[in-house]
């Protein structure tokens, strides 16, 4: 028998389930045909205010595991989108929420945000949809 020090050393190292990093516009619309929210975190790699959001963008992605999809997108690997969604700085955050004639932008925010405010958006286009 395990003792309880073996069991949370295997819990500390379990796998998390962390924001999907997209490479190109066509994956991102073949996400959005799933009809979840898709949040979405425009970054770069060398943006400390996105590295400070990251963690956060990851436990988000964890904690809607099964109600929703969040993918990372950064600027050297998809530029396109930043020009589609109209993205002048980074982080920028859009939630889009399938809507029965396409997609509806249900929250956009520049600059770092609290986990909770982020948390509380998604929950409510989960529950929308």
């Amino acid at each position: 028998m395990k003792s309880s020090s073996e069991n949370m050393g295997m819990a500390f190292f379990k796998r998390r389930h962390k924001a999907v990093q997209i490479s190109s516009t066509a994956e991102l619309e073949q996400l959005l045909k799933q009809g979840k929210p898709v949040l979405v975190d425009f970054m770069k790699h060398n943006c400390g205010p996105c590295q400070t959001m990251d963690g956060i963008v990851n436990e988000v992605s964890e904690e809607f595991i099964d109600d929703a999809i969040v993918v990372k997108a950064n600027l050297e690997n998809v530029p396109e989108l930043f020009g589609k969604f109209k993205v002048k700085s980074t982080p920028t955050f859009v939630l889009l929420a399938p809507v029965e004639n396409g997609l509806h932008q249900r929250w956009r925010h520049s600059g770092m945000v609290k986990k909770d405010v982020m948390v509380s958006k998604v929950q409510r286009a989960v529950e929308v949809v």
